[in-house]
């Protein structure tokens, strides 16, 4: 009856492994299939297939070229509570056949977690200094985005000097 019910939908069935997995809080938005599996858009993230979530606030970027979807993921270090350095990932592409509403809501996604943006330029590049929202969590975190051939010393120092001035979480 599920897939009958997703059909009539138009969505794809969610992997069983995906709908054990999310919070009671996330809804999925939009699914599509790709090599290896279903790709699943929640309100908290991207679910690939067979992988964990990737949240909203940790995806530096996510461009659609009308075959695949292509994500870039950062990790995160934490500079002080609130604060955090990141570093872009390898790029993950994924292609849809019928992409649906995924590039759609990706990308709608993508920006709608970003609450501030600001640039700040450093020897070899610059920085974006965000200020993002993060699914299931109230407030927003502060994260350092270096391009890439920035001095890391300087991005780090930035990151730093902006949780120094932040207030102290009681």
């Amino acid at each position: 009856m599920t897939g009958l019910w997703a059909r009539l939908f138009g969505r794809d069935p969610v992997p069983d492994a995906v709908a054990d997995a999310l919070d009671p809080s996330e809804a999925v938005v939009a699914t599509a299939q790709a090599p290896g599996g279903a790709l699943v858009v929640t309100s908290w993230g991207i679910w690939p297939p067979g992988g964990e979530r990737i949240g909203w606030h940790t995806i530096a970027k996510a461009t659609w070229d009308k075959v695949s979807l292509v994500v870039t993921p950062t990790t995160a270090e934490q500079i002080a509570p609130g604060t955090e350095l990141l570093t872009d990932g390898r790029p993950l592409r994924f292609r849809l056949a019928e992409p649906g509403r995924v590039p759609q809501a990706v990308q709608e996604r993508v920006t709608q977690s970003v609450r501030t943006r600001n640039r700040r330029e450093l020897p070899g590049g610059g920085a974006w200094v965000l200020q993002r929202r993060v699914p299931g969590r109230d407030g927003l975190v502060l994260q350092v985005r270096p391009d890439p051939g920035t001095d890391p010393v300087a991005a780090r120092r930035l990151a730093e000097g902006i949780a120094a001035r932040l207030p102290e979480e009681p």
